[in-house]
């Protein structure tokens, strides 16, 4: 696949359940797609540049901050206050490889799209080569050797601000569990944890 080479930027198949045009998009409650992920990619691809990158919580994972002028993204979390007859928990994982974890939300039917703005941004979360390919193999999945791409997007969260939210608790303690367990094995900051406790138990996510 020739069109790797130019890019700095792909969309992981982890991250397609973002996208419309994939199957895994079926059973995703989070923000979804209507465009394809290679006109995703040339928009994003057209707009990076190196000294964007912010850091994220390993050496191995950016953010980059995209203005969201070209999707109808919409922010998906609210504040607790006010919506607390609307939450709802249940054990959910990513994928067949994670053990599922409790996880609270509002569902977006009990709320209704036309309640959540317009997010202002697009953080695109990347990940290294280097990272996808070891995740990949100890998951045992079968690593894209054609993909050469410096950058892969693993994750695209819809905001209304230029920097990082706080990752979700579980995320956190799932990363610190391992790679055999869907996480990334960096191990537990507990001053992160700390303010991603604060941050979450003040909103929650709609999906």
């Amino acid at each position: 696949n020739n069109n790797n080479k130019e890019k700095s930027l792909v969309v992981d198949p982890f991250c397609f359940r973002q996208f419309k045009e994939k199957d895994a998009s079926k059973n995703y409650g989070g923000t979804v797609f209507s465009q394809t992920v290679a006109e995703f990619e040339d928009i994003v691809n057209g707009r990076y540049s190196p000294d964007k990158l912010q850091d994220g919580y390993a050496p191995f994972c950016k953010h980059l901050f995209v203005v969201n002028d070209f999707t109808d993204a919409q922010v998906n979390v609210l504040p607790l206050k006010g919506n607390e007859h609307l939450v709802r928990t249940e054990y959910a994982a990513r994928n067949d490889k994670e053990v599922p974890v409790l996880q609270r939300f509002i569902p977006l039917d009990a709320i209704g799209t036309e309640k959540l703005p317009k997010a202002k941004y697009l953080d695109l979360i990347l990940y290294s080569r280097e990272q996808i390919i070891k995740e990949n193999e100890s998951q045992g999945v079968k690593v894209e050797k054609d993909v050469t791409a410096p950058w892969g997007i693993v994750s695209i969260k819809a905001t209304d601000v230029d920097y990082e939210l706080p990752m979700n608790p579980i995320t956190i303690m799932r990363n610190a569990l391992g790679k055999e367990e869907g996480g990334s094995g960096v191990p537990l900051d507990r001053e992160a944890y700390m303010k991603s406790v604060e941050y979450w138990s003040a909103n929650v996510v709609v999906s």
